[in-house]
């Protein structure tokens, strides 16, 4: 089971899986062994977080229960003070060695019943456990759905937290989880990159949005996800840059796009992507380029751009030019006071 390292912002984005080619499971046993520094690594965290690994340690009672789904034995625990005040306490536990809180392990593994019964007993649903992850973010990671809804419910922070470089709403774009998506949405998760990019104390100022890749429009583009994309832009997502902080175009310019309408042309999507953008007020003028390079050019990689969709941003281009040209005519005859 995955336990919620998933894909995080700013790392490379690998190339969109086509939807018929099958995937080869893997299994634990198809995983390299550890390296030493893992392994001492390892030692460590169990040394400090857990005195006895390899057996059934008390430290870990709560923590075990919370994985597997135990809820019996979690009432039983929870009935005793001293388990009571570890309801918080990040520890290695049965299937897992990175310090974690019961609620985070029982989010990881889908255990709806306990996530919900721990955070009666008072756990608090937006620790992070040692890479920043929340147990909202471990649940979407995941596919938990009911899990999602419950800590939502109870309170957690749908955009996660800024200490980890993705975000439930980034994960759930990525995957295709429409049903996670509009969950996060329900309960107000940005869906810019205001969150993750904004100001923060002491600092004070908005980062400059500086590549694409961070963008939960963008990576639903990449992925062909279209639902997403489309429930993205219906909740509000900003349709030029996914963003409303400060923007480096020239940075833009020299990565993968210049806009998110670039990107959708570049990227091949279908022509459905680019009718939502325009339709969601994306600026055509924006897009550094007005017709595709001949077959075979490679730089921008505009050759694979689907000709509906090309089309499509070719008449609205001409049209935002006519408009804005009959605008600066109006200022010329009607100048404002």
């Amino acid at each position: 089971m995955a336990d919620g390292g998933g894909f995080e912002l700013g790392d490379v984005v690998d190339p969109p899986i086509a939807p018929n080619i099958i995937c080869p499971l893997v299994t634990v046993s198809d995983l390299p062994s550890p390296t030493a520094a893992g392994r001492n690594l390892k030692e460590w965290l169990q040394e400090q977080f857990n005195k006895k690994p390899e057996e059934q340690s008390e430290d870990a009672l709560l923590h075990n229960a919370a994985y597997v789904g135990d809820l019996d034995t979690l009432r039983n625990l929870l009935q005793e003070d001293s388990f009571r005040e570890r309801i918080n306490e990040k520890s290695v536990w049965c299937c897992g060695w990175l310090p974690c809180t019961p609620l985070r392990i029982a989010a990881t593994a889908g255990q709806g019943a306990c996530v919900a019964y721990l955070i009666g007993q008072g756990a608090k649903v937006d620790l992070v456990d040692v890479k920043g992850q929340t147990a909202l973010y471990v649940a979407v990671v995941n596919g938990h759905l009911d899990c999602v809804t419950i800590l939502l419910e109870a309170g957690a922070d749908p955009n996660g937290s800024r200490h980890h470089r993705s975000t439930p709403v980034y994960h759930a774009a990525r995957v295709g989880r429409v049903d996670i998506l509009q969950e996060l949405i329900r309960f107000h998760a940005d869906v810019d990159v205001d969150h993750q990019l904004g100001a923060r104390p002491p600092f004070g100022a908005a980062r400059t949005l500086t590549t694409l890749v961070v963008c939960p429009l963008y990576i639903s583009a990449a992925y062909r996800h279209l639902h997403c994309f489309s429930l993205l832009l219906a909740a509000g997502a900003q349709p030029d840059y996914n963003y409303n902080g400060p923007v480096s175009r020239e940075a833009l310019a020299k990565g993968l796009a210049s806009c998110l309408l670039d990107a959708v042309l570049r990227h091949g999507c279908e022509a459905a992507f680019v009718r939502l953008l325009l339709d969601h007020g994306a600026e055509p003028s924006l897009v550094p380029w007005e017709q595709p390079q001949r077959e075979g050019a490679t730089a921008g990689g505009r050759e694979r751009v689907d000709p509906e969709a090309l089309q499509l941003y070719l008449e609205a281009r001409k049209v935002w030019t006519r408009v804005t040209w009959l605008g600066l005519e109006l200022d010329l005859l009607f100048p404002r006071s």
